[in-house]
C-alpha cells in the first residue's frame, strides 16, 4: 500500500484536544488522516453519511487531552465506551496487524481498555496496569528525554536507532505507570523478554534518573509500551509536538534537521506501506 492511500482514524470524544496536531503530522507525511468522533463508529446520533467503520482505516490514533474530563480515572470513560460498543471491531483491527497509537490520554485509554500491556490477550478483561497521579501530585509540563530501549519489536520506532535519546515533551498529571505490587517484578521481566518496553525516561547522560527527568515516578522509568506483537503503542510524552525542529526548546542551538517526534509517524507509515 502507498502511504498516500493509508487512511488514519484520529478518534476523539468530548475533552480530547490534541487531535488537530496528530492529524497534521500524518497529513504532512502524505497519508489520509480523518478526525472521527466515537459516535461515528458506534452509529449514535449521526446520519448515514457521517457513519464510519473502523475496518476502513489502516491506523487508529487516540490523541492526547482530557477525554470526558478525566472523571473516574484518566481515560476510563472513553475506554468503557470502547469496550461496550467496539470491542469486537478493535480486537479484529489489532489481530489483522493494523497499528494503534495512544499519546498521553490515548495511552491512558489503551491501558484502561486492556489493549496495553495486553499480556493475556489482545484485549484483557480488566486493566493490567494503571497510569496514576504523578509523584509530585501536580500537572507536569516539561521537556523530557526518552531513550529508545526497544530491540525492534515496536512498529512505531523502526526509524529511531537503538539507545538513541529523543527530546519529547510531557504534559500530564496522571502518568505514573504502575502494576500490582505483588506481581510488578514478574511483569517487568516479562515485558523485557517480550520486547514491549519502548521508551524510558533518562537524564542528559542517558542514565535512568528520578525527578525531574522522570516527571511522574513511573515504575522502571517507563515512558512507553507496546503490545507483544508490536503494533499497539502507547506513550505519555507528545511526539506530535516536536514534529519540527523549531518546536524544540533548544532549537536555536541546533536548528537543523527534523523534530524528534517525526520519526514515530514516519515509522508507522513505513510499516503500513510494507505490511498492509
Amino acid at each position: 500500500m502507498k502511504v498516500s492511500d493509508a487512511r488514519v482514524c484520529v478518534l476523539r470524544i468530548e475533552g480530547t484536544n490534541c487531535e488537530e496536531e496528530s492529524y497534521r503530522c500524518f497529513k504532512r507525511l502524505g497519508a489520509k488522516p480523518e478526525k472521527v468522533h466515537l459516535k461515528q463508529l458506534t452509529g449514535t446520533d449521526v446520519t448515514s453519511d457521517e457513519r464510519r467503520s473502523l475496518s476502513d482505516y489502516q491506523l487508529l490514533v487516540f490523541p492526547g487531552g482530557f477525554s470526558a474530563g478525566d472523571y473516574v480515572r484518566a481515560g476510563a470513560i472513553f475506554a468503557a465506551r470502547l469496550r461496550s460498543r467496539l470491542s469486537k471491531d478493535l480486537v479484529e483491527f489489532v489481530r489483522e496487524g493494523k497499528p494503534v497509537l495512544g499519546i498521553c490520554n490515548g495511552f491512558q485509554i489503551l491501558v484502561e481498555a486492556g489493549l496495553l500491556p495486553a499480556m493475556s490477550g489482545v484485549m484483557s478483561e480488566a486493566p493490567e496496569a494503571v497510569l496514576g497521579t504523578n509523584d509530585s501530585a501536580r500537572f507536569e509540563c516539561r521537556p523530557t528525554l526518552l531513550k529508545n530501549v526497544n530491540r525492534g519489536n515496536c512498529v512505531f520506532t523502526s526509524r529511531i536507532p537503538g539507545d538513541r535519546i529523543c527530546q519529547i515533551p510531557s504534559a500530564h498529571a496522571e502518568g505514573k505507570l504502575m502494576f500490582p505490587l505483588d506481581s510488578a517484578n514478574r511483569i517487568i521481566k516479562e515485558l523485557e523478554e517480550n520486547d514491549q518496553i519502548v521508551f524510558k525516561y533518562v537524564d542528559p547522560d542517558g542514565e535512568l534518573a528520578g525527578y525531574p527527568w522522570c516527571p511522574n515516578g513511573s515504575i522502571a522509568s517507563i515512558a512507553g509500551l507496546c503490545s507483544p506483537e508490536g503494533n499497539v503503542f502507547g506513550l505519555m510524552p507528545h511526539p506530535e509536538r516536536v514534529f519540527f525542529r523549531y518546536t524544540h526548546p533548544d532549537w536555536t542551538r541546533h536548528p537543523d534537521g527534523n523534530g524528534d517526534g517525526r520519526a514515530v509517524f514516519e515509522s508507522v507509515l513505513e510499516y503500513i506501506s510494507k505490511k498492509i
